[in-house]
Formats: structure tokens, C-alpha cells, sequence
């Protein structure tokens, strides 16, 4: 993936370092009508009206592209027609057709481009290519996969921004263990599907935004420190001149928000 950086004719083109579409041979016109649809800026803001997601709100008008996560459509090798650029999320997305008329979007794979041909199967001689889709227990261990599910049939839930990727790294039982980009280690049923290769845009956190104006465009919103507000807005405000909180870092509410695991296991059986 190609950088663009620009001559300093602004001070925001001085840093701004941008991702060269046209090089890249992304597609640079709007989406496919039938796998499209008008998508509401809600601005962070619940089914009551009030703010639960902080710091969103504007931004451009973007057209929601629906993904195939699922790819259920098994055993139709299925033909990349191009790659687009998707405002809502990190990652490409590749058009792909297949021979009973359907068409749908896929996240791409790094090194996908037109005229690839891809397929999901069950099948456990499918060839272990970039974009084709497979069982965890069909596929070897080290292969770099996304898009994984994390219950059979549910779709793909995880690995699924841009330049990321799991690894397999051993299987047990019914059982396959992956290490996720972060490091940790994710156990799943080796019947659940997933993805081969890593994930397209790698350069995308190389990209420098260069202005506040760009940020509003992206539906980001100016994002103020506890400490500067005043004991009344937040935990961490008050006292004289530039204090530092004296405190754990905490949500306005005084939850910990640094070494606090938040992550909740689901399914527990109740007794």
C-alpha cells in the first residue's frame, strides 16, 4: 500500500501523510447500489437520546456497505471484480461475483486484486489461498487468517481491521487455539470459520490526519481531560493550577479505566 505525503503549500499539508488510492487501484466511484444503503449518523446517542458513546457526532454522509461476514455462499468460486474503499471501516473491501448471479462484498485480503478467484467450502482439500474461506480444523497450524468466528454460523466477529491477522498455533481436541495480534490467546471450536491471509491497508496507521477539520469530517469530536474540568464534571478536576487528579485514572462515573478488565464471559451457567 502506497503513502502520499504533500508539499507544505498549508501548515496542515505540512505533516499530513495520506494513502495513494489511485495507485493502489482502488475504486474510486460509489458503491453497488444493491449492496448499499443510507446509513443515519445517530452521534453517539442511545434509543433515549442520550449521549452513551462520547466524542461522536457530524462528519461526512457515508453509504453503508453490507459485508459478507457469513460467506454461506459454499462450495461457487466466487470472482474478484475490484477493490473499494470503505468509509466505515479500516480495511479494503473487494467486489466479488459468483456464477449463480449473486454479487456481495468481502473484506480484502492483503495481496487480493482483481480477477482472483476465491471460495468457501467445507471441504477439507480446498487449497489454503488469500481470500478463500475454510473450517479452522481444515486449516494448518501458523497460517494467518481474519474475519474468525467466534460461534459456528454466527460469522466473522474478530480480526477484522486493517493490517491484522490471528495465527493458529496448536489443536486440541475439537478445540483450536489462535494468538490474536495483541498476543493474547483465543480458544474457539475448530468448526468455525475463518479467513486465509492478513487483512489489506496495512499503512493505514502510518496515516496522519494533519488537521482538527479532518478529524470532524472522520464524526470524531474534540476529546477534553478529566483534569482540566472542574470536581463537579469529573473525579480527576479541581485544585489549584495544573494538578494531576491524585487519583487512579477514572471514568467521570469513578470507574478504573487502567488495568480494569472489562471484558464479560458470557453463557455462565446459573445455579
Amino acid at each position: 500500500m502506497t503513502l502520499k505525503k504533500y508539499k507544505p503549500t498549508t501548515p496542515s499539508l505540512r505533516t499530513r501523510v495520506s494513502i495513494n488510492y489511485k495507485k493502489d487501484n482502488i475504486w474510486p466511484n460509489r458503491p453497488v447500489k444493491s449492496c448499499s444503503t443510507r446509513k443515519s449518523n445517530i452521534g453517539g446517542r442511545n434509543n433515549k437520546g442520550r449521549i452513551a458513546t462520547f466524542h461522536k457526532g457530524g462528519g461526512h454522509k457515508r453509504l453503508y456497505r453490507f459485508i459478507d461476514f457469513k460467506r454461506n455462499i459454499l462450495d461457487l468460486e466466487g470472482y474478484v471484480i475490484r477493490l473499494e474503499y470503505d468509509p466505515n471501516r479500516s480495511s479494503y473491501i473487494a467486489l466479488v461475483a459468483y456464477p449463480n448471479g449473486k454479487i456481495s462484498y468481502i473484506l480484502a485480503a492483503q495481496g487480493m486484486k482483481a480477477g482472483d478467484k476465491i471460495i468457501s467450502s467445507f471441504n477439507t482439500d480446498t487449497s489454503i489461498r488469500v481470500g478463500n474461506s475454510l473450517p479452522l480444523k481444515n486449516v494448518p497450524i501458523g497460517t494467518f487468517i481474519h474475519n474468525i468466528e467466534l460461534k459456528p454460523g454466527k460469522g466473522g466477529q474478530i480480526v477484522r481491521s486493517a493490517g491484522t491477522s490471528a495465527k493458529i498455533i496448536k489443536k486440541e481436541n475439537n478445540n483450536c487455539v489462535l494468538r490474536l495480534t495483541s498476543g493474547q490467546e483465543l480458544t474457539l471450536l475448530n468448526s468455525c470459520f475463518c479467513t486465509i491471509g492478513i487483512l489489506s491497508n496495512i499503512n493505514h496507521n502510518n496515516i496522519v490526519i494533519g488537521k482538527a477539520g479532518r478529524s470532524r469530517w472522520l464524526n470524531k469530536k474534540p476529546t477534553v481531560r478529566g483534569v482540566v474540568m472542574n470536581p463537579v464534571d469529573h473525579p480527576h478536576g479541581g485544585g489549584e493550577g495544573k494538578t494531576s487528579g491524585g487519583r487512579c485514572s477514572v471514568t467521570p462515573w469513578g470507574i478504573p479505566t487502567k488495568g480494569y478488565k472489562t471484558n464479560r464471559k458470557k453463557n455462565k451457567q446459573r445455579k
